[in-house]
């Protein structure tokens, strides 16, 4: 990329576009929903919105929040993001329970599967750990700080999972790297032993997640800036499939929105059974679903559920427990963008299940009303009811959809001068700090 390029992006903002996130509990007790600072979450059970509460004593999110994450038993929460603050929250109580302070800003965050130990990974690349005490109850002291684990490098972190026996924790970055490292039983010194390096992926990794047909085998998912979603044997590092998205948006998109810029995997969600992938794709309006033969371990493609033109997922997320998609829409740090524009939309698919397999049907994409808990959740959930009002803020979020994975992700390449100029700017900030 041209330097007077990269600097028009960093003047714009779009360099900085963080994306609406959404997270469902594991066992479909409640549903997060992440859009710039705020964290929103209802529970799917009371039928009501969650007033979040922390004793701590720790600030809360100023900055947009980039990584959301349930624990494999739904017991704790974790947000983490720009304002180099990560957050552990009770989900029994929605409480607070540790707020951790990373030097550099928060990439992606992790809970282990024991709900042990809180891993996140900063803009320079670095996974660092937290304990938290036994299956996050106890209070832990305050010279419990951060303790770095492993690196990349320098190479931003996208994407971070623990594996569904909890032996190994997955980690990939801008820089076409998926690294499957041992989860060791002491990991406060650190995790240095490399099971894998799955490589294949030409362009950044953006998201990974575990799918398996048993408790013995799980698989690899990723997708990535090249337009691909891939299957891994990560025990051993081996690329089993590649499903090329490109060819069959070819039939759906205009031409000039085909190159693999605006094709970018923007996230993965696997069924409960591990038989389908949702796919969540940068220009599409819609999710694109994929079968997963995990026997055959091969990936294909099996069908397309389109929604209106002015929506284009964000993230996507499902439960243990249910059958539905979530899917959402929204964005912040957008230029010019105020705090009472933070809203997002909501899309529900159900039936996310084997038998799509063998049906024709297309699942059917829920109405409002049709929605758990109806307007009560999405007016928790989206900040707001006015479809005019929603309509009016994310129109400037669809533009930016389509180039803003690029922009936040590909590699900035600057001249000495630019560079020497960003390193003066940073000592100046260290400085007044």
């Amino acid at each position: 990329m041209e330097d007077t390029a990269v600097e028009d992006a960093e003047v714009s903002g779009a360099a900085e576009f963080a994306p609406a996130l959404v997270a469902a509990h594991p066992h479909g007790n409640s549903v997060a929903v992440a859009i710039g600072p705020e964290l929103r979450v209802f529970d799917l059970k009371a039928g009501c919105p969650v007033s979040l509460s922390d004793d701590c004593g720790g600030r809360s999110h100023s900055d947009a929040i980039r990584a959301i994450c349930f624990s494999a038993s739904g017991a704790l929460f974790a947000s983490a993001g720009d304002d180099k603050l990560v957050k552990v929250w009770k989900t029994d109580s929605w409480r607070c329970i540790r707020t951790i302070t990373s030097e550099k800003r928060v990439s992606a965050v992790a809970i282990s599967n024991d709900d042990l130990y809180v891993t996140f990974a900063d803009k320079f690349g670095v996974v660092w750990l937290v304990t938290l005490g036994e299956d996050g109850k106890e209070q832990v002291s305050v010279d419990n700080k951060p303790v770095s684990i492993l690196g990349h490098y320098c190479s931003i972190i996208t994407s971070m999972k623990f594996s569904p026996d909890g032996r190994f924790i997955a980690t990939a970055d801008r820089d076409f790297k998926i690294r499957v490292t041992l989860f060791p039983k002491n990991p406060l010194k650190g995790a240095h032993e490399i099971q894998s390096f799955c490589l294949g992926h030409t362009d950044f990794v953006s998201c990974i997640a575990f799918t398996s047909m048993s408790e013995n085998q799980s698989f690899l998912i990723s997708g990535g800036g090249d337009s691909t979603v891939r299957l891994w044997d990560y025990i051993n590092g081996c690329l089993l499939d590649t499903c090329q998205i490109r060819d069959k948006m070819g039939e759906l998109l205009e031409p000039n929105e085909t190159d693999d810029s605006n094709l970018a995997i923007a996230d993965i969600c696997p069924s409960n059974d591990g038989s389908l992938v949702a796919v969540a794709i940068q220009s599409f309006n819609g999710v694109m679903l994929l079968a997963c033969d995990l026997v055959g371990k091969k990936l294909s493609f099996l069908k397309m559920i389109t929604m209106e033109k002015s929506y284009i997922p964000t993230s996507l997320a499902s439960s243990f427990s249910s059958e539905l998609l979530w899917t959402i829409m929204g964005a912040s740090n957008m230029p010019n963008q105020a705090s009472s524009q933070l809203l997002t939309r909501l899309r529900l698919i159900p039936h996310l299940q084997r038998d799509v397999l063998s049906s024709d049907n297309v699942p059917a994409i829920l109405e409002d009303s049709e929605v758990p808990h109806g307007e009560k959740l999405l007016l928790a959930l989206q900040g707001s009811l006015d479809i005019s009002k929603q309509e009016e803020v994310l129109a400037s979020v669809l533009a930016a959809l389509k180039v803003s994975m690029h922009k936040m992700l590909v590699k900035k390449h600057y001249s000495e001068e630019r560079r020497e100029q960003r390193k003066r700017g940073r000592n100046d900030k260290k400085i007044k700090n």
